[in-house]
């Protein structure tokens, strides 16, 4: 079987064939994977997805035979299928895999807009909110940086090595790259220490370089980003590594706010002709969404009355 990234090179040419004559309709083979169940895409975060990346292949700013897409109203629950979605249709490539949301954050006796692990009820665009934000989005460079070194057995130290994938993004989401939007693995190196290692082409002016253990968290939260499990990451990162792509994240602002409103006026969305995943609205009542132009101002101010303490020097490693 045929990865997607050897796919993605097969077919380069595709999609100027194929957004001049698949626009109307989403095609039979594509309809059997869209649905609100494990595994399946919801209408109308397909359909999005679908406009949005033919809207930039006729544009010419696409020529990647794949699009991206994410439903951040479905649960984080790698289990389950997933809620990221790759989507290939000149080769009928369909793939789903898990994706953290953003953590949010509770400023202590201010506001609270932090999200749970399983389901986010809350997203915004604001600078430092640590929040998911819905909308239209192109993949862009990337950046691979040291994060620090781990066991790989009792005698050997490996270097982990993570790229970020930068976001571009229009509207709501033209900030994207001011919050270091992007994509990257959901793994880090924890509980670090300092070890002596004058050798490595990462230690510092005094020959050290910071040792720690690799935790992986694909079932965790993010810093607003998109975050895969490592191998997925890989995988995706690889795809459009200077071959840019579409990402359209599900759900934007008006959609937030129609079914908060909804919501309070007693109704189910489906109800109204809207879509939220059932599971997560129970869990969360109902969502909200956080501007930027009013929830700024409050992170700005929270950080004047609380100033960071002063950063604690990392221990020796024993």
């Amino acid at each position: 079987m045929l990865s997607l990234c050897t796919v993605a090179i097969l077919i380069a040419s595709a999609p100027q064939s194929f957004a001049a004559g698949q626009q109307s309709d989403v095609p039979a083979w594509l309809t059997a994977h869209m649905g609100q169940g494990d595994g399946q895409i919801a209408r109308p975060v397909l359909q999005r997805a679908r406009a949005l990346y033919m809207r930039k292949v006729s544009e010419g700013k696409v020529r990647n035979p794949c699009y991206f897409a994410m439903d951040a109203t479905r649960p984080n629950d790698p289990s389950d299928g997933g809620r990221f979605y790759i989507v290939c249709e000149a080769s009928q490539t369909f793939r789903v895999v898990s994706s953290g949301h953003g953590s949010g954050r509770d400023l202590k006796g201010v506001v609270d807009f932090g999200n749970g692990r399983m389901c986010a009820r809350n997203f915004g665009n604001a600078m430092d909110s640590n929040l998911t934000t819905g909308g239209s989005y192109m993949t862009e460079e990337t950046k691979t940086t040291f994060k620090g070194y781990y066991p790989a057995s009792q005698t050997k130290d490996v270097a982990y090595l993570r790229t970020f994938l930068q976001f571009d993004g229009e509207g709501e989401t033209a900030n994207a790259r001011q919050r270091a939007i992007g994509g990257h693995a959901a793994a880090k190196v924890a509980g670090v220490c300092m070890k002596k290692d004058p050798q490595s082409p990462y230690a510092n002016r005094d020959g050290y370089v910071p040792l720690g253990k690799l935790v992986e968290y694909a079932g965790g939260r993010s810093d607003g980003c998109t975050s895969w499990a490592a191998s997925d990451a890989n995988q995706i990162i690889s795809m459009v590594k200077d071959n840019p792509t579409t990402l359209y994240i599900y759900p934007e602002s008006s959609d937030i706010n129609a079914i908060a409103k909804t919501v309070a006026g007693g109704r189910s969305p489906s109800q109204a002709g809207l879509y939220w995943n059932d599971s997560c609205l129970k869990q969360i009542g109902a969502p909200k969404f956080w501007p930027k132009e009013s929830l700024e101002p409050v992170i700005v101010q929270y950080k004047k009355d609380h100033p960071a303490p002063p950063a604690k020097p990392i221990p020796l490693c024993q």
